[in-house]
């Protein structure tokens, strides 16, 4: 026999949803437009429902419990498929389209992709195109949240085909990844390269780098980290360590870095990642962009 959900309501999760998001209860009513007491009896009726207890006290705050945070996931997932509907039926509607909420690392951003949104903006003059540049796993995050439409990052961990996050992703393109050294060392064997300076431990291109050196026995201590690609070309510039880069990242500018070795280290997968749900079109016409087929949504 199939498991039954309880039956909660959009407007519950809604205020689930603000609460935790708010600083206090008051200020989740007031973002709802409701009372105190309604979201109370929401928020009662949403716990009586699921026959858990959703809230705790720490001190004289109500905080989320511990332990129920499959429920606040459910909740994100759920609202974010209700505003891709409803993102939808209004788009029908009206035939027209508001606000597009684009993620890219930074080297999309920078390098590889502006004058594609450059053209899209320029196609969709009332299209409210929204960037925000940020690592690749907080891109992904935020794209699971509901908070972006689309992400360009660098692909990631597991087979696409199978994934259980709701996301879909497409290949844009093979980025080179070389090795460089301080402009005086040495370069010997991969045994004698090093010490690091990187991304932060949660980055997917790190893991990339650090798999692909110990494949050739180089070590891969960290001496430093940095998300900035920029603030990392300088630090081996000041002779703090080596660095594996992208091409296009680090031999650009005034003061481009050497590489150690004439042939790449590795490559990195650029992919654009959308939610499963999200039918927008204007998603489609800039992945179209992008992936360099576009798909003109002007009538």
């Amino acid at each position: 026999m199939a498991a039954v959900l309880p039956k909660v309501t959009i407007q519950q999760l809604e205020y689930l949803d603000a609460v935790l998001a708010a600083p206090t209860w008051n200020a989740a009513a007031t973002e709802l437009g409701v009372s105190p007491s309604a979201l109370s009896q929401g928020l009662a009726e949403l716990e009586k429902r699921i026959g858990v207890p959703l809230f705790t006290w720490r001190g004289r705050q109500r905080v989320i419990a511990d332990d129920v945070q499959p429920v606040v996931d459910y909740t994100r997932r759920v609202l974010a498929d209700s505003r891709d509907l409803s993102d939808w039926i209004e788009r029908r509607r009206s035939g027209k389209a508001g606000l597009l909420r684009v993620g890219m690392i930074d080297v999309g951003a920078v390098h590889h992709y502006p004058d594609h949104l450059a053209a899209f903006r320029s196609a969709h003059p009332d299209v409210e195109l929204r960037l925000m540049v940020s690592a690749s796993q907080t891109l992904l995050n935020r794209l699971a949240a509901g908070e972006l439409d689309l992400a360009v990052c660098v692909a990631p961990e597991g087979p696409s085909a199978d994934r259980s996050d709701g996301l879909v992703v497409t290949h844009l393109l093979d980025e080179p990844l070389a090795v460089y050294a301080p402009g005086r060392q040495k370069i010997g064997k991969p045994d004698t390269w090093g010490p690091w300076i990187t991304f932060p431990a949660e980055s997917l291109t790190r893991k990339t780098v650090a798999a692909a050196l110990r494949k050739l026995g180089a070590p891969f201590d960290v001496v430093a980290e940095s998300h900035q690609p920029d603030v990392i070309r300088e630090m081996v510039n000041l002779s703090l360590g080596w660095t594996v880069l992208p091409r296009v990242q680090a031999e650009r500018g005034d003061r481009p870095l050497r590489r150690a070795v004439k042939a790449d280290l590795t490559t990195r997968q650029l992919v654009a990642a959308r939610r499963e749900s999200a039918t927008n079109p204007l998603i489609d016409e800039l992945l179209g962009r992008l992936s360099g087929v576009v798909r003109s949504t002007t009538t």
